[in-house]
């Protein structure tokens, strides 16, 4: 390991990490650093599941990926990843990794270039909801301490990792709510201005937004603001 921790020392940083209030990302990126620092790898990467989908999504990286994060996918047992996830085991590639028969490579990863690969799930609950990923450039030899000490990390910050990802779910859901809540009011809005269908409404916000390249939400909360402003003004005088 490239910088020693002790397990009293990795207790505290996990517990440290678990019961802070960190958003999604934030505690995943605890997680890369964490993994780095005590495996001293070249390369870290952490899949979480979709299970509605039945893939895992990458989601964070130390190595900056930012085209890649929330949008490379492997399906359940595809690839070293998606097989840890589906199977819950850890595999241990010390050399030569991607002749593994369950790798997958990605061009625009340059993890999949290094030799050695270690990968073990993120459990909560039992279950499996993603994997980290810790990559060599040379060939690396994992030791069982090594091993152990990822294979920990996965299973007491999985839960965290879920409640977070539930968190985050429930806000997007929220956001979502609040986005049809205002759009169909802006609909109300320009079929009585306008005198437009409810479908010819929805075209016309539709388009203004791809032309604007704004969200539907901004434009509907923008038509929205625009009549709050006008009926406290009035109707012009002389009308």
């Amino acid at each position: 390991m490239n910088e020693r921790i002790d397990q009293v020392t990795l207790l505290r940083q996990v517990s440290g990490i678990v019961s802070s209030p960190l958003s999604l990302d934030e505690m995943l990126g605890d997680l890369v650093g964490l993994a780095v620092r005590v495996t001293g790898c070249d390369a870290c990467l952490v899949y979480l599941l979709d299970a509605e989908a039945g893939e895992v999504v990458l989601r964070a990286s130390q190595v900056p990926h930012a085209a890649d994060l929330g949008t490379l996918r492997l399906r359940l047992g595809e690839g070293v990843a998606g097989w840890v996830a589906q199977h819950r085991s850890v595999v241990a590639l010390p050399a030569k990794a991607a002749a593994d028969e369950r790798f997958k490579s990605f061009p625009g990863l340059v993890e999949d270039t290094y030799q050695a690969l270690l990968c073990v799930p993120l459990i909560s609950a039992g279950t499996s909801i993603g994997v980290i990923n810790i990559h060599h450039r040379a060939p690396h030899p994992h030791t069982a301490e090594e091993i152990s000490l990822l294979s920990f990390i996965g299973e007491q910050i999985g839960s965290a990792v879920a409640k977070a990802q539930l968190a985050e779910t429930n806000a997007r859901l929220r956001d979502e709510l609040e986005t049809r809540k205002l759009v169909e009011r802006a609909k109300g809005i320009l079929q009585q201005r306008q005198g437009l269908s409810e479908e010819e409404a929805y075209l016309r916000l539709r388009n203004e937004s791809r032309w604007m390249r704004r969200r539907m939400r901004e434009l509907a909360e923008a038509i929205i603001l625009a009549e709050d402003l006008q009926r406290k003004q009035g109707p012009p005088s002389g009308a």
